[in-house]
Order: C-alpha cells, then sequence, then structure tokens
C-alpha cells in the first residue's frame, strides 16, 4: 500500500515542485485510493489541456480561474469548485493569482517522488 508520511499534514511541512507547465504542486497527503494536493499559480499562469484516468475534484482557495472542462469554460472564485470525469480534457488559467486544492482518485503515482 502507498501512503504518505502522517495521515496529519501541516502547511509548513509541505515541498513545492516546480510542475512542467510553470507553476508550484505540493502533495498534501495520499494512499491508493485518494491524493489531496495544493497547487499554486502567479497570474496568467496555466495548468496545460491534459486529460488522465483519474477523477478529480477541485476547490478553489484563492484567485480567479478560467477553467475548462471538455470543451466548456467557466470563470471560478475563491470558494467555488469543480469535478472532472476520468478522461475529459481540461486545463486552467490564472485570472489573478491563486491556489487551487485538487483532490484525485485513485492517487496520482506519476506527482510521487521515488
Amino acid at each position: 500500500m502507498v501512503q504518505s508520511a502522517d495521515i496529519f499534514v501541516r502547511a509548513s511541512e509541505g515541498v513545492w515542485d516546480k510542475t512542467p507547465d510553470g507553476n508550484l504542486r505540493r502533495i498534501l497527503c495520499y494512499t491508493d485510493e485518494l491524493m489531496m494536493v495544493e497547487f499554486a499559480f502567479e497570474k496568467g499562469g496555466e495548468g496545460w489541456m491534459h486529460s488522465h484516468p483519474h477523477v478529480q475534484s477541485s476547490y478553489v482557495a484563492e484567485g480567479l480561474f478560467e477553467v475548462t472542462i471538455d470543451g466548456r469554460t467557466e470563470t471560478l472564485k475563491a470558494g467555488d469548485s469543480f469535478i472532472v470525469q476520468s478522461g475529459l480534457r481540461h486545463g486552467v488559467k490564472a485570472l489573478e493569482k491563486g491556489r487551487l486544492v485538487d483532490c484525485f482518485t485513485p492517487h496520482r503515482a506519476d506527482f510521487i517522488s521515488t
């Protein structure tokens, strides 16, 4: 079973990594079935259009984002959320500096450093 070091995670303990699209990401916690990840964007930052087999739910923790899922685009602000079903193409653009908290099921093995 894959599992992070602890079931309680403090923000001060997280490690930020650069994403291929130029943003920041830190894994908060995970098990085989579920992973929580925080993403930080500068104004104008983009999460490139992509798809994956995981179901994803996202919470806008801070900022304003243009979110595109399967060809549909909406503008979401802090407190809003969205779900991406498995296999759908999706991406985001930060209209102002902001953060997203994403949950994936199952966990994103490609995010875990070996």
